[in-house]
């Protein structure tokens, strides 16, 4: 079996969940607390082929699910335990709960049957959070996984989903990390050991809709 037929095994819909990580206006908006972050995310075309794909899905009737990072404004209950958590609590831009900078940033488009899970906590969009639990309520198989970044939160999801027994498929263009040539590197010597790598054009394809046939005219 060739790679395009086993990934379209893979991402059957009936199995398939489609993940994007903290693709929030506050990491990759336009008044980002991460300007680095999110032009690359912009300018490498990551963040439009998140949105390509979370439209795909929505027509393929696969499962979306939007892991964001956020933090009460009191800081209660947050990681203070690392560089990264310290430096973040300094930010102009605040991950702060109910605020806009934690609603998915656009051109990605939520829909009603998208769910959204938040946390407070940690690195990763699954470890202490309920999206495994959601995931195997909805009998996902396959996990694809999106969004930011490549440095941190990526290979933390695709770590933690692969320990808890999913296949993964990261689209390698639909992830972004700081600098710019360090995403393809990671992808190459650490998700390939792990993932399924593919394309955006690759999964859109698996998830096509075909179109129904005219109906005959009387």
């Amino acid at each position: 079996m060739g790679h395009a037929e086993q990934l379209r095994e893979k991402l059957a819909p009936d199995g398939a969940v489609l993940l994007t990580v903290e693709c929030q206006q506050g990491v990759v908006g336009r008044d980002s607390a991460l300007p680095e972050l999110a032009a690359v995310a912009r300018s490498s075309g990551a963040l439009h082929n998140v949105a390509r794909l979370v439209a795909a899905a929505h027509g393929a009737d696969v499962q979306v699910l939007h892991a964001v990072a956020e933090r009460r404004p009191d800081g209660r209950g947050a990681n203070h335990n690392a560089r990264l958590f310290r430096a973040a609590a300094r930010l102009p831009v605040q991950q702060h709960s109910g605020s806009t900078a934690v609603r998915i940033a656009e051109p990605i488009e939520v829909a009603e049957q998208d769910l959204v899970v938040r946390r407070l906590h940690g690195l990763s969009p699954l470890a202490g959070t309920d999206v495994d639990a959601l995931l195997r309520n909805l009998g996902c198989r396959t996990l694809v996984v999106t969004g930011v970044s490549a440095n941190v939160a990526i290979p933390n999801a695709v770590f933690d989903a692969v320990n808890l027994g999913y296949t993964v498929v990261v689209p390698g263009d639909a992830i972004a990390g700081v600098p710019a040539d360090y995403t393809p590197a990671m992808i190459r010597n650490t998700l390939a050991l792990v993932a399924t790598l593919a394309t955006t054009d690759e999964v859109l394809g698996c998830w096509k809709v075909p179109r129904r046939a005219p109906a005959p005219r009387c």
